[in-house]
């Protein structure tokens, strides 16, 4: 809502507030950034997306005008005509009113999506597909391009002539990890041209994030940079602002409005609801989000009851643990029976000690230097201002038995690091959600194939299959031994493109070392940091 002078003649759209004696008119029913007024003062101007829009005042103040006017005559028709005989007289039709649109202009900026040349050969290593419980002891993947080209047992997979042939003998190969609750907490404003957050998610093993809830639109043009190749980092999909109580939700119609800035102009796919409103309100956006193609997840927001109707009511995501442990088998056959996503991000929670500080007072991060390589050192500094507990305070051990339980009765888990502690946290996060009773195989594929389903993206990622971009990681030891082995990563593909992961230098299709970071001058990494973090 913008607040302008009057216009002679005009009643304003929408009434002075409270208190106030300035009218006003509301400019958008979807919503606007980067508002403004031309040099005459004659039109506001403001942008959401990719879109440009021009609100002419007087304009508005004539189509106001008219629908008086017409409102005005339609009573006075009303008015001159008498009843017959007594009766009421059928009501006159009405004409629509005028809505006056502002004018729009859609600024389109074309540039090719990184795609690498070529074809490779990883020959002789473990397999863990997740193509159902598949794992190939020794088997060989090709890529060509970006994509998988052929996978199977070493011996059975035709090798193109003239592929780049490695072997990894002793290594383990599986997808790489899908972390679909991964807030990088960016410097909004002015663009950075490399990402620490992007870079630590990405050497420990994160190959695709979905931020949800960015609160800012400032994710929607990293999400471009990473795709045009500008910035190394996990792909990047994210819901954009989440929608909160604040958008003031009255109505399915309104519902809708509020939900055509993703669709129309984010072009999320995806959408976060956040505390909305009651669950009235809540069905408005779900039905509103089935209609305009788009998935919702939601904030758990430490509310049991109101979490159990996300189940019911047909929400794809739910975000954080749910806030009571024990649950016991009605909770979990809901679940699996709604085809909820449960997202728990053990490494922050609700009512006690969570697993972020379990792992930063059991871990040195300070010593960790693929961890400093990667992460300015005022920023570890930040994370280290945490509370001791003892062992049985942390709930994390609790809520993980729950998830075996999920799991065991068909329902759905993902992957989330929340994002308070970059990188070595997807991984603190994996382990946390195995800690319970999952199978370590049961753990990554939440980490992957069903995290990749759950923001709609199980078709292209999340396993090792024919025809599928190639999203991977090489590991020097086998997680399903020890869950751990998950941060002994040697190397990592994405999109193609394989990188060491100690120092995501790029070895595959280029030969190019990763550009310095600015705070290497005040700390420059050791020349070969240690692989598998802490």
């Amino acid at each position: 809502m913008i607040t302008v002078p009057p216009v002679a003649g005009a009643a304003p759209t929408v009434a002075a507030g409270p208190g106030s004696s300035m009218p006003t008119w509301r400019l958008t029913k979807v919503g606007g950034d980067f508002i403004g007024w031309t040099a005459d003062s004659q039109a506001a101007y403001f942008s959401i997306g990719r879109s440009f829009f021009l609100h002419d005042i007087a304009m508005q103040a004539e189509v106001d005008l008219a629908n008086r006017a017409k409102s005005e005559t339609e009573a006075d028709r009303a008015a001159a005509t008498p009843p017959p005989n007594g009766q009421k007289p059928p009501a006159p039709p009405k004409i629509p009113a005028l809505e006056y649109e502002p004018h729009r202009v859609d600024v389109e900026i074309l540039v090719d999506k990184d795609k690498p040349t070529g074809t490779i050969a990883l020959r002789n290593a473990r397999l863990i597909t997740m193509k159902g419980d598949e794992v190939i002891a020794r088997g060989d993947i090709v890529v060509t391009d970006n994509r998988i080209a052929a996978i199977g047992p070493s011996g059975k997979v035709k090798i193109p002539a003239g592929a780049i042939v490695r072997d990894v003998s002793g290594k383990t190969i599986m997808p790489g990890l899908v972390d679909i609750h991964a807030h990088t907490w960016v410097a909004w404003g002015v663009h950075r041209s490399q990402v620490s957050q992007f870079l630590a998610q990405f050497a420990f093993g994160v190959t695709t994030q979905r931020d949800p809830q960015t609160s800012s639109e400032d994710a929607l043009t990293y999400q471009d940079l990473m795709e045009t190749g500008q910035l190394i980092g996990p792909r990047l999909y994210s819901t954009g602002p989440g929608i909160f109580a604040a958008d003031n939700i009255k109505s399915l119609d309104e519902a809708r409005d509020v939900l055509r800035r993703y669709s129309d102009h984010y072009n999320t796919k995806t959408i976060k609801q956040y505390l909305v409103g009651d669950r009235k309100v809540r069905q408005w956006v779900i039905m509103a989000a089935k209609e305009l193609g788009l998935t919702p997840t939601t904030e758990g927001g430490s509310n049991f009851t109101m979490n159990l109707t996300l189940m019911q009511d047909g929400y794809a995501g739910l975000e954080h643990a749910l806030p009571i442990s024990p649950f016991f088998n009605d909770v979990v056959r809901l679940g699996a029976r709604s085809g909820i996503t449960y997202t728990p991000t053990l490494i922050v929670g609700y009512g006690g000690p969570v697993g972020r500080q379990y792992y930063l007072t059991h871990t040195n991060v300070d010593e960790d230097q693929k961890v400093r390589r990667f992460t300015p050192h005022d920023e570890i500094d930040k994370w280290k201002s945490t509370d001791w507990n003892r062992e049985d305070q942390y709930l994390f051990p609790l809520h993980a038995k729950q998830l075996a339980k999920w799991s065991a009765g068909g329902g759905k888990l993902g992957l989330g690091s929340h994002g308070e502690v970059q990188g070595i946290g997807a991984q603190w996060e994996l382990w946390m959600m195995a800690s319970g009773g999952l199978t370590p195989h049961a753990a990554l594929r939440a980490a992957t194939l069903d995290s990749a389903d759950a923001i709609g993206f199980a078709k292209d990622l999340g396993s090792l299959e024919a025809g599928k971009l190639a999203d991977l990681l090489v590991l020097d030891a086998n997680p399903l031994d020890d869950i751990k082995n998950t941060a002994k990563i040697a190397q990592v593909m994405k999109n193609g493109r394989l990188y060491d992961a100690a120092t995501l230098n790029e070895t595959y299709p280029r030969q190019k070392a990763l550009d310095p970071q600015w705070w290497w001058k005040l700390e420059p990494p050791a020349t070969a940091p240690k692989r598998g973090g802490s």
